[in-house]
């Protein structure tokens, strides 16, 4: 597996590879589990079956992904310092999974000359309004979110230059978002968004399941116990979206969780459906959460 640190070096191995070469992209933060890992085996499977057979590394089919720990997309109140750096392992996963290349940037080479980097300063440059999608939900929480995230997966686009762009479901709004960007701004790239890998007790894959305590971890399938609560309850006939959002915002306190939202909304607009009370949900609609549990925010979400 290749280990390139500098856009130019990325660029110049990039040309060496055919016109027609199929190169699935997993972008990252790092911090890496088996969630990722499912990512890039999906591009692996994609990559060879786009591949003569017997050609692998001769410039067809090739898996790309990045590590970058993304300063812009961090608020004030976020510490960027603390979010955990593990290079050398997720080095070795990646390249267990079947990537080809992975591109790992520093914070200069990314945002030359820039002397502040986080999610509101990064308005006042050239940047990608990732617009009104990205303003509900996780983006009021975390203003200024999506805009870093927008740009810098442009970034790693124009960088990679993939045929596709693979996503987790987990983070369904950021998926929604990027994929929108990609669409609107005309990106030669096809975005696919991979279902979530989970836990034995049904909790999402995520880096930020390791600052869980072991009291944590364990009230942590709360999120999993109300989204599955409301899927079930959708399936038995309950159209009222107050109804499940209530009773999973009800699972939530149970475990001690403090939820900042939990609602089930249209699944492309992500416009809750309890904002039009009259009117029952209907597909397509995704059950959304997030809630605090101790000092660690943790998301997950279920389509219906």
């Amino acid at each position: 597996m290749n280990v390139i640190h500098t856009i130019h070096e990325f660029r110049a191995w990039r040309t060496g590879l055919p016109a027609s070469a199929m190169t699935p992209f997993v972008p990252t933060m790092g911090a890496l589990h088996d969630g990722h890992a499912s990512l890039v085996r999906r591009a692996r499977a994609m990559a060879d079956a786009s591949t003569p057979q017997g050609t692998r590394g001769a410039g067809t089919g090739m898996v790309l992904a990045s590590i970058f720990v993304n300063p812009t997309q961090f608020g004030p109140a976020e510490d960027f310092s603390k979010y955990p750096r593990t290079l050398d392992a997720d080095v070795a996963l990646l390249e267990a999974a079947g990537c080809d290349a992975m591109f790992v940037p520093s914070a200069e080479e990314m945002y030359p000359g820039m002397p502040t980097l986080n999610a509101l300063e990064l308005a006042r440059a050239t940047s990608v309004d990732p617009g009104p999608l990205a303003h509900v939900l996780e983006g009021a929480i975390r203003p200024g979110h999506f805009r870093g995230v927008c740009t810098v997966v442009a970034k790693l686009l124009n960088i990679t230059q993939p045929t596709h762009l693979l996503l987790g479901q987990k983070d369904f709004q950021q998926q929604a978002v990027l994929r929108q960007m990609c669409v609107q701004l005309n990106m030669p790239v096809e975005v696919i968004t991979c279902e979530t890998l989970r836990e034995a007790d049904g909790l999402a894959m995520s880096s930020r399941n390791r600052y869980l305590n072991a009291d944590e971890r364990t009230r942590a399938v709360a999120l999993y116990e109300a989204l599955t609560w409301a899927k079930e309850t959708y399936a038995n006939g309950e159209r009222r979206a107050h109804v499940l959002d209530a009773g999973m915002t009800e699972r939530l306190r149970l475990r001690q969780l403090d939820p900042q939202y939990a609602l089930v909304a249209h699944a492309e607009t992500l416009v809750p459906f309890s904002e039009s009370p009259a009117a029952p949900v209907t597909a397509p609609a995704v059950l959304l959460i997030a809630a605090k549990l101790g000092s660690t925010r943790l998301i997950d979400n279920m389509l219906l």
